[in-house]
């Protein structure tokens, strides 16, 4: 053998050839600006409240500085956390509950009707039957026991 194998040398038979598809095709991927932005938000970051340490996101820290800031008389905070109540408010209005899913078709739904009325019939001529057979046995007379 006139190659070495070893550390980042792995055997020629053993290497991927041209046009093999590769273990990873589309290499690592990258975050959008949504993705980057939702991660930085849920970081954890050390607040002092009340002279106690607390362990919070950012995304609460931030929301929590806007509220104080807006209550504190400052307009601009003021503006943006109405602008944000806004916002919460039409996400929470525009996003109808979604519908259960839909099980049974129509002919489904068919069937299950008619197995029910089935059912019901069947009851029916059941009760009918045990009502006659306790008319029959009352209309009949006991024997008197002989001696």
């Amino acid at each position: 053998m006139d190659y070495q194998v070893g550390y980042g040398k792995p055997p020629r038979h053993s290497r991927f050839k041209k046009g093999q598809p590769t273990a990873n095709p589309s290499g690592r991927p990258r975050k959008d600006m949504a993705g980057l932005l939702f991660e930085g938000l849920n970081k954890k970051v050390v607040v002092t409240e009340n002279g106690r340490r607390r362990r919070i996101t950012l995304r609460e820290a931030i929301t929590r500085q806007l509220i104080n800031q807006s209550a504190s008389a400052d307009l601009r905070a003021t503006k943006m956390l109405l602008d944000m109540i806004k916002d919460a408010e039409k996400q929470a209005t525009a996003a109808p509950p979604p519908e259960p899913p839909q099980w049974f078709t129509k002919a489904d739904e068919e069937v299950v009707e008619t197995l029910i009325e089935r059912l019901r019939d069947q009851v029916r001529a059941e009760m009918a039957a045990a009502a006659a057979a306790r008319e029959q046995t009352q209309a009949t007379p006991a024997e008197p026991p002989q001696e």
